[in-house]
């Protein structure tokens, strides 16, 4: 059964919560980390991404780094100032974006339930991703970045949210500068044993984005745990910062690919070894519109790709996902990408970016060809986090992003 607890957030004064709130430190490299924060002394990046407040030759994994993170968020809260509740509280957290409304709600989960798999992975981590977040917590002692669950909505749950909406008067409600709108609520404490029941009665939930913020949880539990010979698991360390989304709300965009050659092959020989699995028709449409379609941009042109008999059905859950057909049907046999996640001439391109960034990549000659995928559903993302899978890297593109320095979980 999975626990949830209220806690005491440490946030910004309304008065400044603009210029403080972020985007996450995983969205941006350090250059445009640098310019987004450029002139905003208060913007949380000059904690998430502290390497662009030192030289620029200085290693972004030095302790120099996070040395520095620690200094700027001391620094942010006597300066902004951050305020920190005296009571532990659950706080809802709403995300609008091209009218499509999504409501969470932000507290802390345990450590041993991302252990245990109550809260369940769909995605491969990377050492060296982990490496940097954990050295992050352990350094400033706070948990800076949010993760992002996902479960199967409770009722009464959701109940409670629409009337914590219309009983209380948001603490933040602000548009950022991409136009998504950002709201938080306090959650009046009358809730809160509610709350923890129903939660308490859900089996399992399931991250949605940000596997990276809780390894590197889970890991810092494990170096702080180490370091207190007082140590009783209740210590905040234990837990970790989430915002928990009803997965009837949410939408996954497409993640796209391109591909910077066509390995040895002339258009005309690529076209051919692409029609032994694939039926072939050109398109002006470039967004496919069902499963099983693949739109593909070549010299000028969308093609539509249907995988024809050759393509049999697999015998794990991820196996039919149309990323995973894409891969072992084309870019693999066809193309020679045996692994994508380490070859260097494919890239991948969020949905939010559209399908006019593919035709901008290959029309300049950046890439040779691009592929539009129809975006996963939540559904699958569950269903192959049930069966103990991975998803195919790249498969899920989560928009809006939760915003950093809105509410901070210090341990």
């Amino acid at each position: 059964m999975a626990v949830i607890r209220p806690f005491k957030a440490v946030r910004p004064v309304p008065d400044v919560v603009e210029k403080v709130a972020s985007v996450p430190y995983d969205v941006v490299n350090r250059e445009e980390a640098a310019k987004e924060a450029e002139g905003n002394e208060l913007n949380f990046l000059h904690v998430t991404r502290s390497e662009i407040d030192l030289p620029e030759d200085v290693n972004p994994y030095s302790p120099d780094v996070y040395k520095k993170a620690k200094e700027n968020y001391l620094k942010l809260k006597e300066k902004a100032p951050l305020i920190q509740d005296e009571m532990p509280r659950f706080y809802l957290y709403r995300q609008i974006m091209d009218g499509h409304s999504q409501i969470g709600i932000t507290a802390t989960f345990s450590v041993k339930d991302y252990d245990n798999d109550v809260i369940m992975k769909h995605e491969k981590t990377r050492k060296a991703k982990e490496d940097d977040r954990t050295n992050h917590i352990v350094t400033t002692r706070a948990q800076t970045g949010v993760v992002f669950l996902t479960y199967r909505g409770v009722e009464k749950v959701n109940e409670i949210v629409n009337n914590v909406i219309k009983e209380t008067e948001p603490v933040y409600d602000f548009t950022a500068s991409d136009g998504i709108q950002h709201t938080v609520w306090i959650m009046p404490e009358k809730y809160n044993d509610v709350i923890i029941y129903e939660i308490g009665e859900v089996d399992k939930l399931y991250i949605a984005d940000g596997h990276h913020r809780a390894a590197s949880a889970s890991r810092a539990q494990k170096v702080l745990m180490n370091e207190n010979p007082n140590h009783t698991g209740e210590e905040e360390y234990n837990y970790f910062i989430a915002v928990l989304f009803p997965a009837e709300q949410l939408k996954i965009l497409p993640y796209n690919r391109v591909v910077f050659d066509l390995n040895v092959n002339s258009e005309e020989e690529f076209l051919k070894k692409v029609s032994e699995n694939f039926v072939i028709a050109e398109t002006t449409s470039p967004e496919p519109s069902a499963r099983r379609e693949i739109k593909m941009y070549l010299n000028g042109k969308w093609y539509l790709l249907k995988p024809n008999s050759n393509v049999k059905e697999a015998d794990t859950v991820g196996g039919n996902l149309d990323v995973s057909i894409l891969q072992n049907y084309l870019l693999n046999p066809v193309l020679g990408i045996e692994d994508p996640r380490t070859d260097n001439r494919i890239d991948f391109i969020g949905g939010i970016r559209g399908t006019k960034e593919l035709e901008r990549l290959v029309d300049s000659g950046k890439a040779k060809v691009a592929f539009s995928m129809y975006p996963v559903t939540v559904d699958d993302l569950m269903n192959i986090s049930d069966a103990g899978e991975t998803m195919p890297p790249k498969s899920t593109w989560f928009e809006p992003k939760l915003r950093d320095g809105l509410l901070i979980h210090e341990i």
